[in-house]
């Protein structure tokens, strides 16, 4: 059913416990993640998002609200050029921040 020209979506929950660790362990092993603000240059420079549906703010924010399997497939679509890196103002280490992320991920997987 339509009202009012838009659509409601089902409500999404976050196991805040499950969520933390995670964050926690990719914090401790890139130290600059946590000081990312999500300005979106990053997503900007990015040379496979100029080829392909890949933004790497977005995962980055997808995997701290804990919904790491939606980026699993994504991360290896990532060329580690470094760009990324290059032009980000707070100096977040982008490269070891991705291949974190598929660290855990590989874990998390089946």
């Amino acid at each position: 059913m339509k009202a009012f020209g838009f659509n409601l979506q089902k409500t999404r929950t976050y196991e805040i416990d499950t969520t933390h660790s995670p964050c926690e362990e990719l914090e401790h092993a890139v130290p600059s993640f946590r000081q990312c603000m999500f300005c979106g240059s990053c997503a900007a420079t990015c040379s496979a998002n100029s080829h392909i549906d890949f933004n790497i703010l977005r995962y980055n924010l997808l995997f701290r609200r804990g919904t790491r399997q939606e980026i699993a497939n994504d991360l290896d679509n990532c060329m580690l050029c470094g760009k990324c890196s290059l032009v980000c103002p707070r100096g977040v280490n982008t490269r070891a921040m991705i291949m974190e992320m598929r660290k855990e991920l590989q874990t998390d997987r089946p």
